[in-house]
């Protein structure tokens, strides 16, 4: 299971109590960040947003099906008080607990039913290329978008192209979209820009996000532009877990070089995803060296205990990430090319 299947589970098996953000995130063995993102790419739906739906849908049937006491049906759905259950069931479903109990039915409200993760948007990926990315000032057009109305990002590109290489201070012809100010509710600010020499320039109403001196791991997709919910999916629910690296939480963008034709959304375009080698507290066990090993060495019999001792840290130095390792001595070199079995 990957960390959003494991969050669904526990969304199932724990929505009549308590379910907090890093609940979930523990979980899934993940980042607040990482579940927030990976769910949404995943299913469509924010978290969040989600837990609060399946809480109400049950409410909504229990009501349907004739509970004399709203207010212990919004005990039950976590809330407070009628007030805050009357609030956030009509913010829900547009329409008020009484009115559902009066028709004795649901028939006519959309309601949350359990998710499940849809494996057709996991594909297969070239492994990305890793570097250092230079500082970047972006200026654009911004939006603030849920999961659920993320859909409009296209056409926040169609209302930003015709200002492409219009923008004053606009270095190169390179195209952003950049992900950031991402908050526990599964909100996100999505700004559609180009790299600017520095923010005095564009005109006051263009959006503005400062991008750091960052680590990343860039993946090419050559498809057309509708694979990109699939490429984000397969990158945050199969690649992240198994690379041994975390996420950084930071702005995540696309870049649409020269190649890529906005009228056919051929040309190709890179995700960027600043990362991090999984730390020692890490707990999703998506690194090597963080797992339980037993080794045999075969081939080696040290004799003294600094031998031994020796023997092991080479051993450790060669699982360790590349940038842990320091430089081995002639006595590690030697061990480094040891068989070893676990």
């Amino acid at each position: 299971m990957n960390a959003v299947e494991k969050a669904l589970w526990f969304i199932e098996s724990h929505f009549a109590s308590e379910i907090t953000l890093e609940d979930l995130a523990k979980a899934g063995g993940v980042s607040r960040f990482h579940i927030t993102r990976a769910f949404g790419t995943a299913t469509g739906r924010s978290i969040m947003r989600y837990v609060r739906g399946r809480r109400l849908t049950e409410a909504a049937k229990a009501l349907a099906n004739g509970a004399p006491d709203i207010l212990s049906v919004a005990l039950d759905a976590g809330y407070g008080s009628h007030e805050a259950f009357t609030r956030a069931f009509r913010d829900e479903f547009d329409v008020t607990p009484e009115s559902i109990r009066a028709q004795g039915h649901v028939k006519k409200i959309d309601l949350v039913g359990p998710t499940k993760m849809d494996e057709t948007l996991l594909i297969q990926l070239a492994s990305p290329r890793f570097m250092s990315g230079k500082r970047l000032l972006i200026a654009g057009l911004g939006e603030r978008y849920t999961w659920e109305t993320s859909a409009g990002i296209p056409s926040q590109w169609q209302r930003f192209l015709p200002h492409l290489g219009q923008i004053p201070g606009q270095l190169g012809g390179t195209a952003y979209g950049v992900c950031c100010n991402s908050d526990d509710a599964g909100n996100f600010d999505y700004v559609c820009g180009v790299e600017v020499e520095d923010f005095s320039r564009p005109p006051a109403d263009c959006s503005r996000v400062r991008i750091p001196e960052q680590r990343y791991a860039i993946f090419l997709q050559r498809e057309h532009i509708s694979a990109i919910r699939s490429t984000w999916n397969t990158i945050w629910n199969h690649w992240l877990p198994e690379s041994g690296y975390e996420v950084v939480e930071a702005p995540n963008f696309e870049s649409y070089g020269d190649d890529f034709d906005s009228a056919t959304g051929m040309g190709g375009f890179e995700i960027w995803i600043p990362i991090k080698t999984c730390s020692a507290a890490c707990d999703s066990r998506c690194c090597l060296d963080h797992r339980p090993i037993e080794w045999t060495v075969v081939g080696v019999r040290p004799r003294r205990g600094a031998q031994r001792a020796t023997v092991r840290g080479a051993l450790e130095r060669a699982l360790a990430p590349a940038s842990r390792r320091r430089p081995r001595s002639r006595l590690s070199r030697r061990c480094a090319g040891l068989r070893l079995e676990w």
